[in-house]
């Protein structure tokens, strides 16, 4: 090779080793490791004084792994506790790829705040599986983490409306024992068609069928309590929930063996439980503070949420909406609009410190974690919360 040669195949082969580096310096930016700043767990703190946490159980089935990931980048903060299952109807494979998804935030590999259920539970549709799936959630979630202030339920078709500092900041004003729970004693056509008929969950038996079973004959009402029905979708304090699993009282396990045998029990077990107990039954709140969009009559599930519902489902002040399809553009919409979201990122929030650009995700670096700063969805929110408050403190029972 001649000399000429020689100093152009230098000249090249600096530039392209020059190329590799500017390369790898922007994949460390945008991919999900951030390996350039190592994560570090600053101080979290809990309790009075300090801005509420939340724990969620975010449950979905099989081919739901993309769906659970971007819901929980959607609301993930360091302060709140995140429990995510994927139904028995799911993989082993799926697991491990939605733990994989989880690991690959630093937020996450820095304050261990989310976990994902390693053994499934099944879930049989208008079963009791469900209500059991749902209390072994608030008992995991219930040991592991002491400082969380209410517990939400959100499934692979939810999607929230407002940040987590917006969610922080309006409940900050509220008392901490107050219980989100759409709830009512007029049964109506329930009353014959969903709670005196007795149903068995082959699920509990493990066997094959997916449906559940109808004994040929009905139960009458109870006399002992009160049964009430309502939204499935709830927002729960601690203190309730550590009534319905430690139970002092035997009521929460009387009305968990009564539901066992009703069609779609969680909407039934909660709201029974609450307002039959004198010590929770004055901390309701009727509101589920989702945005649904129903049939008249309503079917069994709302309407699919699209791009025409989307400045309806803003505007109205709720925290979550349901249903939306796996890919739907509004979610999209929601990102870019309301939650300042890019792709594969978590919702930025006060504890976001990182510079916002296409390189870099601004929560791959964090400041105080024990700070919020409210946006512009928590003035329609907390309006919302407002209203609902003052029509509560109206009445002189808020279990009717």
């Amino acid at each position: 090779m001649g000399p000429e040669k020689k100093w152009i195949f230098t000249l090249f082969s600096g530039a392209f080793i020059t190329f590799l580096i500017f390369l790898s310096f922007i994949s460390g930016f945008s991919s999900s490791n951030y390996s350039a700043f190592p994560p570090h767990k600053p101080a979290v703190h809990h309790g009075p004084g300090h801005p509420p946490a939340f724990a969620y159980y975010i449950s979905g089935g099989r081919g739901d792994v993309e769906r659970l990931f971007r819901l929980l980048l959607a609301v993930y903060h360091p302060r709140n506790r995140y429990l995510l299952h994927i139904t028995a109807e799911g993989s082993d494979e799926e697991r491990l790829r939605l733990g994989a998804l989880v690991k690959s935030m630093p937020a996450v590999r820095a304050f261990g705040n989310v976990d994902v259920i390693g053994k499934p539970d099944p879930n049989t549709y208008m079963g009791s599986t469900n209500i059991a799936a749902i209390l072994r959630a608030a008992a995991v979630l219930l040991k592991v983490d002491g400082g969380w202030d209410w517990f939400i339920t959100l499934s692979a078709l939810d999607y929230p409306l407002i940040t987590q500092d917006d969610l922080s900041h309006v409940f900050s004003s509220i008392s901490r024992d107050l219980n989100f729970i759409d709830h009512t004693s007029d049964l109506g056509w329930k009353e014959g068609q969903r709670i005196q008929p007795i149903v068995v969950d082959p699920g509990i038996y493990l066997a094959r069928r997916t449906q559940i079973f109808h004994a040929t004959e009905k139960r009458q009402m109870p006399d002992a309590f009160t049964v009430f029905t309502g939204s499935p979708w709830v927002v729960l304090s601690r203190s309730f929930l550590e009534f319905c699993i430690f139970g002092w009282d035997n009521l929460p396990r009387t009305l968990l063996m009564y539901s066992t045998n009703v069609a779609l029990p969680q909407e039934v077990y909660f709201h029974s439980v609450i307002c039959n107990s004198p010590e929770f039954k004055n901390t309701t709140v009727n509101a589920d503070l989702r945005y649904f969009v129903w049939d008249d009559p309503p079917k069994m599930e709302p309407h699919i949420l699209r791009e025409s519902d989307y400045e309806d489902m803003v505007n109205s002040g709720s925290a979550f909406a349901r249903q939306f399809e796996k890919e739907g553009s509004v979610l999209d919409m929601i990102d870019k609009r309301v939650l300042l979201r890019g792709r594969n990122r978590a919702t930025p929030g006060a504890w976001c410190k990182g510079r916002r650009s296409w390189l870099m995700d601004p929560c791959s670096l964090w400041g105080d974690v024990n700070v919020v700063k409210a946006g512009p969805q928590a003035k329609k929110f907390g309006g919302s919360i407002d209203k609902i408050l003052d029509d509560r403190n109206s009445q002189p029972n808020t279990c009717m």
